[in-house]
């Protein structure tokens, strides 16, 4: 990551992760064009169920040193929950995105700035370019 570069935490459950690789690919690439890089906790990190403390410890500094945070709530995950609370508690902008198909959470959507719904990952840009367009001036690199 160049150091210029803004940085949005990407927050999806881990077991939902390996199912939404277009899905990702597809927000990497709109954050590229507002020069935001994507990072992916649970790609970066593995912990074992006897390191919950350090993993959240790691989680809320990594979410503490980015600029933004998008949260993947098509499937519902504690633990996104938290990292979405702990981001807008930091007064950090979230964007949550979730597939049209998935249950809609209201604790998510209410805790979001940005809750917007998408039908494939086709569908993607269309909808967070103009949220990415808004907020990418107003984040501090």
């Amino acid at each position: 990551m160049e150091p210029s570069m803004k940085k949005a935490y990407f927050s999806v459950g881990y077991q939902s992760r390996q199912l939404l690789v277009a899905e990702i690919d597809a927000i990497r690439e709109a954050l590229i064009k507002h020069q935001i890089h994507l990072f992916i906790f649970v790609d970066q990190y593995r912990f074992s169920p006897q390191e919950q403390h350090q993993m959240m410890q790691q989680a809320f500094r990594d979410i503490a040193d980015a600029d933004l945070l998008i949260a993947e709530v098509s499937e519902k995950a504690i633990g996104v929950g938290i990292e979405i609370g702990y981001a807008a508690a930091l007064q950090k902008p979230v964007i949550c995105l979730r597939n049209a198909g998935a249950e809609h959470s209201t604790t998510a959507s209410g805790t979001a700035a940005h809750s917007l719904t998408y039908t494939n990952a086709g569908a993607i840009a269309a909808v967070l370019e103009p949220i990415l367009a808004e907020l990418a001036p107003l984040l501090v690199a």
